[in-house]
């Protein structure tokens, strides 16, 4: 894979940032952002593409898949869309700040 073809791909892996209460607490303690990212997206590739993104050094990084709900819309059941999940463990003094505020 070419290198031009292998960073537009890595544009591509983080899909956002996955705020939740659970996600802060984790980013307060131990220094961990979490991600929703492409389903079909490796460990390697999540670490590179927020490396890229954001110019932090990663030390680990944490996946989990997580199954959609089922839902009913009316009188019909439906079903959310499987997703990714990835806890990205920042390095000892990197930080990402996606509010911007200095």
């Amino acid at each position: 894979m070419s290198k031009a073809l292998h960073e537009e791909r890595l544009m591509t892996v983080l899909v956002g940032p996955h705020v939740s209460e659970k996600t802060t607490i984790v980013a307060e303690k131990n220094n961990q952002i979490c991600f929703k990212v492409r389903r079909d997206s490796t460990k390697k590739e999540i670490a590179q593409a927020v490396e890229m993104m954001f110019e932090v050094k990663v030390d680990n990084v944490q996946v989990t898949n997580v199954r959609g709900k089922n839902k009913r819309f009316g009188q019909t059941m439906g079903k959310r869309a499987d997703w990714k999940k990835a806890y990205v463990t920042l390095a000892e003094g990197h930080d990402i700040d996606f509010l911007g505020a200095e």
